[in-house]
């Protein structure tokens, strides 16, 4: 297996350690918020709204740079990611009543099974929208930085120069080989 498909397929992994990651920090940002400060846990819900807020930011820096593992596009990116969270949160608040009140199922297993969805959702979502790569000409598409094919080019010194996705450089001359920085 090359080392590009090796990735491609250490990814989901990848995807389900960031989600666990996420998932605990989201449980535990809200009552630090809480307990840190008088006027936090007076107005709970402005607390609410600024865990939501740290862990949006927090689950997006992990899924860009731990997962999907994207250069640049920072402002696409995370737009595209909150929206896909903030229709969600909205879908959620419609669907949980709709699932307890006329589904008659418990509120935690209807939430459990919300969230199952979301997951699935949102690993096809990041993967073929949010975290996608432009292509010269304008076209995109979800293969990340350690997917793409490297660069080589001859070199003055007969030597072959790759440049790979990391932004290192490769020369090979000969039957030496060094590394070298950007």
């Amino acid at each position: 297996m090359t080392a590009g498909l090796a990735t491609r397929a250490r990814r989901p992994l990848r995807f389900l350690v960031a989600g666990a990651a996420n998932t605990a920090f989201g449980l535990a940002i809200y009552p630090l918020l809480l307990w840190s400060s008088d006027s936090l846990h007076r107005h709970y819900l402005l607390a609410l709204g600024l865990a939501q807020a740290i862990s949006l930011c927090f689950a997006f820096t992990t899924y860009k740079l731990g997962v999907f593992r994207t250069r640049g596009n920072i402002l696409r990116e995370f737009g595209t990611f909150a929206s896909f969270y903030l229709f969600n949160y909205a879908a959620n608040w419609a669907a949980l009543p709709l699932l307890v009140e006329l589904a008659g199922l418990p509120p935690v297993i209807a939430q459990l099974g919300f969230t199952v969805l979301l997951i699935i959702g949102s690993w096809f979502w990041h993967n073929h929208v949010t975290f996608r790569r432009a292509q010269p000409g304008g076209a995109t598409t979800a293969e990340p930085l350690e997917d793409r094919p490297h660069k080589s080019r001859q070199t003055a010194g007969n030597g072959v120069r790759t440049d790979l996705p990391d932004g290192t450089r490769h020369v090979r001359r000969g039957g030496s080989h060094e590394q070298g920085l950007p």
